[in-house]
Parts: C-alpha cells; sequence; structure tokens
C-alpha cells in the first residue's frame, strides 16, 4: 500500500518524506459532555455469537459504535473504496480467512494451521512485496538472525535495522545517569526514528517489528512510511507473551490490580 500523496514530500536527496510524523503530544481528554457514550467494546459482557457485530439480530452494549457511531463508520468505510486500501483490505481478509483449513465443512468448527511468521510471509506475497523491512530489539538479535533468515529462504529481500544503531547516548533526550539500565556508562538509547528512516531510506514495502520496547515501537509507526505489522511484542518477564499476564490476573499476577500503583 502506497503512502497518501497527500501527507508525502520530498526530502534534501528528492525521497518521499511523511509531513504526518511529528513528535507524540500529550492530548487531554475532552471534558464536554457527550450525547452518546465512548466506545466500549472491551467491557461488551455478550458472547460472540450473540453480538450486534457478529450476527444481524445480535445484542449490544450502551457503548456500542457498530449502533452508536453510524456516521465515522460510514466515513471509514468510504476509505475503503480508495483503490490501495481496498486492496490491502482485500488481501488481509484473504490471508485471514486462509489460516483456518477445512472451511466447507458444516457445522464449521475453526480448526487454525499456520503461525504468525507464515502469515507474514503469505500476506507479503499476496501483496507483490519484494523487499521486506525488519526492526528489532538488540535483547531480540538472536532471534532477528533466524526471522531474516527465514524470510530469505521465502525469497524476500530483507533490510534490517536493530534498536541501538546509530550510537545515540541518552542524553540526547535529556536522561540522568541514575535513570540510565547501565548507570556510569555512555548508554545508548534506543532510537526507533532512526530505525525507521533507515527502512524509509532503502524503500521497504512492508516492515515486521521483532520485540520493540512500548513507545519505542508507536514512534516507529509514526515515523515509518511503509506499512508494518509485529510479529512479536517485547516482555521481558514472560517471554514475550504478555497475554501471559493477562491468563494469570486472578492468581499470580494479581499484583496488576492494584490502583495507584507508582512507576518504580
Amino acid at each position: 500500500m502506497k503512502p497518501d500523496p497527500s501527507v508525502q514530500g520530498k526530502n534534501e536527496k528528492g525521497r518521499t518524506r511523511n509531513k504526518s510524523a511529528r513528535p507524540p503530544q500529550k492530548i487531554a481528554a475532552r471534558k464536554t459532555v457527550r450525547s452518546t457514550p465512548l466506545p466500549d467494546c472491551g467491557a461488551c459482557g455478550f458472547p460472540m455469537q450473540q453480538r450486534i457485530c457478529f450476527t444481524a439480530d445480535g445484542s449490544a452494549s450502551r457503548g456500542c459504535p457498530t449502533l452508536t457511531r453510524k456516521t465515522v463508520l460510514a466515513s471509514a468505510n468510504r476509505e475503503y473504496e480508495k483503490p490501495d486500501v481496498h486492496e490491502f483490505a482485500r488481501q488481509a481478509s484473504l490471508q485471514e480467512a486462509a489460516c483456518y483449513a477445512n472451511r466447507h465443512e458444516r457445522p464449521y468448527v475453526m480448526q487454525p494451521t499456520k503461525t504468525r511468521l507464515e502469515e507474514i510471509c503469505e500476506f507479503a506475497g499476496r501483496m507483490g512485496y519484494r523487499r521486506l523491512g525488519l526492526a528489532f530489539c538488540i535483547g531480540l538479535a538472536a532471534e532477528a538472525v533466524r526471522v531474516e533468515a527465514l524470510f530469505k529462504t521465502r525469497g524476500f529481500e530483507v533490510v534490517s535495522a536493530v534498536c541501538k544503531a546509530g550510537k545515540t547516548p541518552k542524553s540526547l533526550i535529556g536522561i540522568r545517569d541514575e535513570e540510565k539500565i547501565f548507570q556510569g556508562t555512555d548508554e545508548s538509547m534506543c532510537n526507533p526514528v532512526f530505525q525507521a528512516e533507515l527502512l524509509n531510506q532503502a524503500a521497504t514495502q512492508f516492515n515486521v517489528l521483532l520485540g520493540l520496547c512500548v513507545g519505542h515501537d508507536s514512534l516507529f509507526f509514526q515515523y515509518a512510511q511503509a506499512p508494518t505489522t509485529v510479529l512479536a511484542v517485547k516482555d521481558r518477564v514472560t517471554g514475550h507473551n504478555p497475554l501471559a499476564a493477562v491468563y494469570l490476573a486472578d492468581t499470580y499476577y494479581q499484583k496488576l490490580k492494584k490502583t495507584g500503583k507508582k512507576n518504580d
């Protein structure tokens, strides 16, 4: 999917750049009185098969956007009239279905058959992408070696960038020595903007994130020009499986429910 030309410009070397990429700003919650509740799909108490977004005669919670945000829905759906968005969404939907076997059986019971790594390779192939970008955390360098090799065996060209590339000191963003991980050293900052710009300059067609930190991944998304997906996210405690804490929130990870806890 090509970047929106309305937000594109040219840099000093004639390459396209994303004019919409700008420093993130804190956005205060609006205090205006709303006539309709905010979308709250996460708190919907109805089983999946009984939800209005799943079946025409389903039920809806008070904050259901399917019923309360029809104008926004119509505007969003008009975006699919753009040829590049339409094709990207179509291929993504085809890829979604391809991850399940024996879909002709009735009644159908879902039978997933493909890993996310396999799915990324197949989707990139469907889109005709040949050059992939791999932005990874240095803590997952060994995994990045394997992922890059696997992509190459599938016929892709890979451009990869580690988070510490450039060796920019954390002092650039005002980090004091006591705020570093390795105090008393010239510790390099993670530089997702540099990672994104490296892949932009290399004209990658599809980017894959591997283990970037919370916040650093957000900056990468903001500055990357090519569409980006995530292979794995970082979780230093659970072996990069953040849902483990969710599954155990009522037992071993009850501390997550503590309110008013300050950052350590």
